[in-house]
């Protein structure tokens, strides 16, 4: 039996809907790659923490992203003072 063109409407947008969560995960997954291997990087080069931290630091507006970032900015101070001692 033959399918309305309803439900083929719908069955497309389903089909849609599914390839742009797809998509969504795989953004998400490269942020934290990317995330993952700056801020490894950073932790060891002073340079990189101070450019880090200074952005970090400029574009986490909000407050509850403000509080996730102390430790991590904490860190990045310490790379980069670590390396004006010496």
């Amino acid at each position: 039996m033959a399918r309305s063109i309803d439900q083929q409407i719908a069955t497309t947008q389903a089909k849609l809907n599914r390839l742009k969560q797809r998509q969504k995960a795989s953004e998400t997954r490269r942020k934290i790659i990317v995330g993952a291997i700056v801020t490894t990087e950073a932790l060891k080069d002073p340079k990189i923490a101070r450019w880090m931290a200074a952005t970090l630091r400029k574009n986490a507006t909000r407050e509850v992203d403000q509080k996730e970032l102390v430790g991590l900015l904490d860190e990045l101070d310490q790379v980069a003072a670590k390396a004006d001692r010496t």
